[in-house]
């Protein structure tokens, strides 16, 4: 089945971007572990999810480009291009020559409804291009005014248009010392309307994808391009095809449905944590080994004491024992660190992938109780690797892992909604006070929901 890709403002442009990338230089690379056939059929796969076959021979993305601003579309295109591995159909974008001024209503009850029709034909005539329609992936930033405001009334169409599709918005954190003003506003707004319109939220932290840049692939002056690169790694490593049943002879064919079955077993838990290891350097790979008990052990640990990279992870959380005594107040507080889970999926790439012992993620302790565990856990191989890694590792988590954040910006952004701060940059463009104390509302179920985990 086939994925179309929504790219919702500057940030879902260019992240967009960088994951077909991503996804085009892990299928041109060599891999010469694995046959022939392997490779064809991994191959195909790929191209059956993420491109159409033109006549040029160069495939074309399956994708959507929204912006209200023409700059970053046209360079996205025009990168592309000059790739010669892959493009996107020259008729597939839509901008206008005006922002939307990071304000999340300007997007929302402005830009959406005025290009309404316009943005929904074009991803028509995408989704008619799919033999079999998989679903949609948006990706989108919090922080602004196109992405978070449009992008939460596009999914929101998308629900409308295409009800029985799958629909996964893939959202963008922003830096918690603050990119603009009101981005708490905007992130409020945006995450409790996506919370009703979508499949699950996949979200990425820049403050934790900054700090992997930094420390684990030894950046100096880090870019967005670095940022988004390292992110596109990631969102690679769980769309890539892979094995979803033990048999190993057929690639899923259904990525986005198999993601939602396996991560969300209940509506009201829709958000979704990625973590990637090992992420090194390209020249460091070459005097570098890894073997499946340390990989499966340091992803293991950093689900359960929450870390979002290898490197600082505090070994000394443990899951809390089934029928163990009053803790003291040294194991309480680390119990308080502990990460409790709904549901995980580890994927494994590289060789040797059918020796990895994975029961060590089938611990009842590690998961809610009202989910068997044997449910509450998944594991997706394949042989072939990925990117360049020997082996490599995939989380996807739904947990209590954004508890923090998101309590964080709820909390920020009732602050500055208490003393009326920039709310009449809102009421201008139709969004009023009720339609804010209706997002505190709902933010505020699903903390509650995800604390008494």
């Amino acid at each position: 089945m086939s994925i179309v890709t929504v790219q919702l403002g500057q940030c879902g442009n260019q992240i967009g971007r960088e994951v077909f990338n991503a996804i085009c230089s892990d299928v041109h690379g060599t891999h010469g572990l694995c046959s022939k056939k392997e490779n064809e059929s991994y191959h195909d796969a790929c191209k059956e999810r993420f491109f159409i076959e033109a006549e040029s021979g160069v495939p074309v993305a399956r994708a959507v480009l929204v912006d209200m601003e023409p700059k970053v579309i046209s360079q996205t295109l025009s990168i592309a291009a000059k790739s010669g591995y892959w493009k996107y159909d020259d008729h597939s974008h839509f901008c206008q020559k005006q922002g939307s001024g990071n304000n999340w209503a300007n997007g929302y009850t402005v830009h959406g409804p005025r290009h309404k029709e316009v943005i929904m034909n074009l991803v028509q005539k995408e989704a008619e291009k799919c033999d079999r329609l998989g679903g949609f992936f948006t990706i989108m930033s919090m922080a602004g005014g196109t992405g978070s405001g449009l992008g939460a009334f596009v999914t929101q169409c998308l629900r409308d248009a295409f009800p029985s599709s799958f629909i996964l918005n893939h959202v963008i954190w922003p830096y918690g010392t603050g990119e603009v003003i009101v981005q708490n506003y905007n992130s409020v707004l945006t995450l409790s309307h996506l919370y009703q319109s979508s499949d699950a939220l996949l979200v990425h932290e820049n403050d934790v994808i900054h700090k992997i840049c930094a420390q684990l692939m030894h950046m100096k002056q880090i870019s967005f391009k670095d940022v988004n690169q390292v992110i596109a790694h990631q969102l690679g490593s769980v769309f890539q095809p892979t094995y979803t049943a033990e048999d190993g002879l057929h690639y899923s064919r259904n990525p986005l449905g198999d993601l939602m079955e396996t991560l969300v077993p209940h509506p009201e838990f829709k958000m979704l944590g990625l973590r990637n290891i090992p992420q090194m350097p390209e020249n460091s790979l070459a005097y570098s080994t890894f073997s499946w008990p340390g990989l499966i052990k340091h992803l293991r640990q950093m689900l359960i004491a929450n870390a979002k990279m290898e490197e600082g992870i505090d070994w000394q959380v443990q899951p809390p024992r089934p029928g163990s005594s009053i803790p003291s107040s040294h194991s309480t507080n680390k119990l308080l660190h502990f990460n409790t889970s709904i549901a995980n999926l580890v994927i494994l790439r590289g060789k040797d992938t059918h020796s990895a012992d994975l029961g060590s993620f089938r611990d009842p302790s590690l998961y809610t109780s009202w989910l068997n565990p044997q449910d509450a856990f998944s594991a997706w191989k394949t042989p072939r690797a990925f990117n360049k890694y020997e082996k490599s590792a995939s989380l996807v988590s739904n947990s209590q892992f954004l508890l923090k954040p998101l309590d964080n910006v709820v909390r920020k952004a009732w602050n500055m909604f208490a003393s009326k701060a920039y709310v009449h940059q809102y009421t201008k463009y139709g969004i009023e006070e009720e339609d804010f104390l209706d997002s505190f509302t709902a933010l505020e179920q699903v903390i509650s929901s995800y604390t008494i985990l």
